[in-house]
């Protein structure tokens, strides 16, 4: 059973390849229920092709399959009707709050705030929060379990293989500035 709240993941939590190992593999602990849609699938994938055109199909689909594996239930579908009412600064976002308003999520976790603003979100229930801001609050609710995961995933990174302190600058790197410096407190335990 997990965690008493649900989040969507949207796109730019699943690419780039550190942020989407540590995001999946808080995704697998006990703290909260994570989903979202073969559409955000697409969407991270199509820049994954972009930035490394040398990724086959094949591989693409071995990704999503594992992702999908790793936390189960985590497809939201049947949302799509729920995107005609729904207006965002980019309408190609509807499809994500859609997404989280059919799973009933309340947090859409994601880099582009400026996408999801609090007016049209706040009245349906959901709040949107950037990957660090929800990381600090997973290190506030269960320090031990986030230090955990990242233990994990630093123990599966071999090429190359990161320090402590050395992946924790990559985090920083990918966003999680207030999250890196609060696990550097307890560095011995990473």
């Amino acid at each position: 059973m997990h965690g008493s709240f649900t989040v969507v993941f949207d796109a730019c939590v699943l690419y780039p390849a550190l942020l989407r190992n540590v995001m999946l593999q808080f995704a697998t602990t006990e703290l909260f229920r994570t989903r979202w849609t073969d559409a955000i699938h697409d969407e991270w994938t199509r820049s994954l092709r972009i930035d490394k055109p040398d990724i086959t199909p094949e591989q693409i689909a071995r990704y999503r399959s594992a992702i999908n594996d790793a936390v189960p239930d985590c497809l939201v579908t049947g949302y799509e009707p729920l995107m005609k009412g729904l207006v965002l600064p980019d309408a190609n976002d509807r499809h994500v709050l859609a997404a989280a308003l059919r799973c009933r999520a309340e947090v859409i976790v994601t880099s582009n705030l400026r996408d999801f603003p609090d007016e049209v979100l706040s009245p349906l229930g959901v709040r949107v929060e950037h990957p660090d801001e929800f990381v600090l609050h997973l290190i506030d609710l269960a320090p031990a379990t986030v230090c955990v995961a990242i233990k994990t995933v630093r123990a599966r990174l071999k090429k190359p293989e990161y320090s402590a302190d050395a992946l924790l600058d990559r985090l920083c790197d990918h966003g999680l500035v207030g999250s890196a410096s609060r696990l550097r407190e307890f560095s011995r335990m990473l």
